[in-house]
C-alpha cells in the first residue's frame, strides 16, 4: 500500500499556471479594470463639469449679448421717436419713444446684472449709467421744449451733439459687449466641441483598456479552466490505475493476514495440549494430595507439634491455594487461547457475501444497546445514507456490536451516553461507516495498540481481555477494509470502517 502511494506521488502534472498564480493574475487584472473604470469614470465627470462650465459661460455671454441689444434698440427707438417728433410734431412719433423710454432702465438693470461677476465691466457700467441719465435727460427737455412750441430751443439743444456723444458712447460700450459675447459664444462652442472630443477618446480608450483587462481574465480564467480540466483527466487515469494497484495491495494484504492466522492457529493449537495436560495432572495431584493429608493428620508416626502444625498448615492451606492458582491460570490462558483461536478462525473464515440494507442492519444493532443508552438519559441515532451493499452479514453484526457496546462500555461518568453511526457511499465503490461516541476517550499514547490483541487503554475498570477491537480489525480486514480511530480525551471517539460497497469484487480480484 505505501509502495502504491509513493509511485502515484512520483508521477506529478505541472501546471503552467498555479493557484497561485492563477490568483494574483485575477487580482492584477481586477485591480488594472478597476483603475481603469476609476478613470473612465473620474474623466466623465471631470469632461462633464468643464461642459457645464461652458455652457454656463455660453448662456452668460448669450443674456449679456440679449440684454445689450435690447438696450441698443430701446436707445435708438427712444432716439429715432425724438427726431420724428422733432421734426413733424405728430404725437404719434411719440409711441415708440414712450415704449422704449419705459423698457431702457430695466434693459439696463438687466445687463449689470449679467456682467456683475466681471469685475472689469463694474466701472464701465457706472458711467454707462450717468450716460443713460444724461441722455434721457435730454431727449426729455427736447420732446418738452417742442411740445410747448419752443421748436428752435429743443433744436439747439439737439445741435450741441450732447446727445450724440453719448449715444456714440453707449452703442460702442454695447457693440463691445456684443462682440465680447459673440467671441466667447464662438469659444465656447469651440471649448464645447473639444471637450465631446475628449470625451470620446477617453470612452473609446476606457473601453479599449477595460476589453483588454476582460479579455485578459477570460484568457487567464480559460487557460486556468483547460488545464484543470486535463489535469482532472490524468488524475483519472492515475486515480484508475491506483485502484488497481491498490486491489493488489490489499490482496497481498488479505494474503499475509492469512498467513499470520494460520501462524497463530498452529502456535495456540500447539500450547493448547501442554495447558490441557497442566491441567490434567492438577487433578491428580488434587487427588494424591488427599493422600498425603491423610497421612500426614495420622497419629501413627511421633512428630513435634511445631511439625505436625506446617504440615497441616502445608496440607490444608497452601498446597490448596497453590492448586487453586494452577487452575485459575491454566483456565485464564485457555481462555486467551480461545480468543485468539476465534480471531484465527474468523480471519479463516469463509465470506458469505449478500444484499445488505446498511441502514437496517445498524439500526438493528443499535437497537440491542437501547436499553442501555436510555438509562444513562442518552441517544443513540444512526444516520445512514447509502444503497444497499453486498458484505458479509456476520462481520459487519459482530463488528458493529463491537464498536457500539464499546461506546457505551466506556462512557463519560458526567454525561449522558451519546452515539451517532453515520454511513456515507465514497468515490471508488466503499462506504465509510463512522461510529462517534461522546464517551471517555483515547489518549495519544494508546491509539496506535488499542487495536492489538489483548491491549487495553484507560482505567481498567470494565471487564474484558482486550481482544474486542482486534477481533472488529480482524473482520473488516477480511472484508477487504480498514479501521482507524480519532479520539480527543475527555471528549470522545470517532472510529471510521471503510468497507468496499461489494465484496465480490474483492474476492474476485483475490481469486484472479
Amino acid at each position: 500500500m505505501v509502495h502504491c502511494v509513493r509511485g502515484f506521488a512520483g508521477r506529478t502534472h505541472k501546471m503552467p499556471i498555479g493557484k497561485s498564480s492563477f490568483v494574483w493574475t485575477t487580482v492584477v487584472l481586477l485591480l488594472a479594470g478597476l483603475a481603469a473604470l476609476v478613470g473612465i469614470v473620474g474623466t466623465s465627470f471631470w469632461l462633464v463639469e468643464r461642459a457645464d462650465s461652458y455652457f454656463t459661460e455660453v448662456l452668460q455671454a448669450r443674456d449679456a449679448r440679449t440684454s445689450a441689444v435690447a438696450l441698443r434698440n430701446s436707445l435708438q427707438e427712444m432716439e429715432t421717436g425724438q427726431r420724428g417728433f422733432l421734426l413733424t410734431g405728430d404725437e404719434k412719433y411719440l409711441e415708440p419713444y414712450d415704449a422704449a423710454y419705459g423698457k431702457v432702465l430695466p434693459d439696463f438693470e438687466r445687463l449689470d446684472a449679467v456682467l456683475k461677476p466681471y469685475p472689469q465691466a463694474t466701472e464701465v457700467m457706472q458711467r454707462m449709467r450717468g450716460t443713460i441719465e444724461t441722455k434721457m435727460a435730454e431727449l426729455d427737455e427736447t420732446v418738452r421744449l417742442r411740445r410747448e412750441g419752443r421748436v428752435q430751443e429743443a433744436v439747439a439743444i439737439v445741435r450741441t451733439d450732447r446727445g450724440k456723444a453719448a449715444m456714440d458712447e453707449m452703442r460702442q460700450v454695447l457693440n463691445a459687449v456684443i462682440d465680447a459675447a459673440d467671441r466667447r459664444t464662438a469659444e465656447g462652442v469651440d471649448d464645447q466641441r473639444s471637450n465631446t472630443t475628449a470625451l470620446r477618446w477617453a470612452t473609446i480608450i476606457g473601453g479599449i483598456a477595460i476589453i483588454v483587462v476582460v479579455g485578459g481574465a477570460v484568457w487567464t480564467t480559460v487557460n486556468y479552466t483547460r488545464e484543470l480540466a486535463t489535469a482532472r483527466a490524468e488524475l483519472e487515469v492515475l486515480n484508475r490505475g491506483l485502484e488497481v494497484r491498490v486491489n493488489e495491495r490489499t490482496q497481498e494484504l488479505m494474503r499475509a493476514n492469512e498467513e499470520i492466522q494460520r501462524f497463530a492457529y498452529i502456535v495456540t493449537h500447539d500450547l493448547r495440549a501442554p495447558l490441557v495436560n497442566i491441567m490434567g495432572f492438577t487433578s491428580e495431584l488434587d487427588t494424591t494430595m488427599a493422600t498425603i493429608q491423610a497421612y500426614v493428620l495420622a497419629d501413627g508416626k511421633e512428630m513435634s507439634e511445631n511439625e505436625v502444625r506446617d504440615a497441616r498448615l502445608a496440607a490444608s492451606e497452601d498446597l490448596p491455594e497453590a492448586i487453586g492458582f494452577i487452575r485459575s491460570s491454566t483456565r485464564k490462558m485457555d481462555g486467551l487461547i480461545n480468543a485468539i483461536l476465534k480471531i484465527s478462525r474468523e480471519g479463516r473464515r469463509p465470506l458469505k457475501p449478500e444484499t445488505i440494507d446498511l441502514a437496517q442492519m445498524l439500526e438493528a444493532t443499535a437497537a440491542a444497546v437501547h436499553h442501555q443508552v436510555a438509562e444513562t438519559g442518552g441517544e443513540i441515532v444512526v444516520d445512514a445514507d447509502v444503497p444497499p451493499i453486498v458484505s458479509d452479514r456476520l462481520s459487519l453484526d459482530q463488528s458493529f456490536g463491537n464498536l457500539i457496546d464499546n461506546a457505551v462500555k466506556y462512557r463519560h461518568p458526567d454525561r449522558p451516553v451519546k452515539v451517532t453511526v453515520r454511513a456515507r457511499r465514497e468515490i471508488a465503490g466503499r462506504v465509510r461507516i463512522d461510529v462517534i461516541d461522546n464517551g471517555r476517550g483515547i489518549g495519544n499514547e494508546d491509539r496506535d495498540r488499542v487495536f492489538d490483541l489483548f491491549r487495553r487503554a484507560g482505567t481498567q475498570d470494565q471487564p474484558g481481555e482486550g481482544i474486542g477491537l482486534a477481533y472488529v480489525r480482524t473482520l473488516v480486514r477480511n472484508l477487504g477494509g480498514e479501521v482507524t480511530l480519532a479520539s480527543q480525551p475527555g471528549v470522545g471517539t470517532t472510529f471510521t470502517v471503510v468497507i468496499p460497497a461489494d465484496i465480490t469484487t474483492v474476492n474476485r480480484s483475490y481469486a484472479a
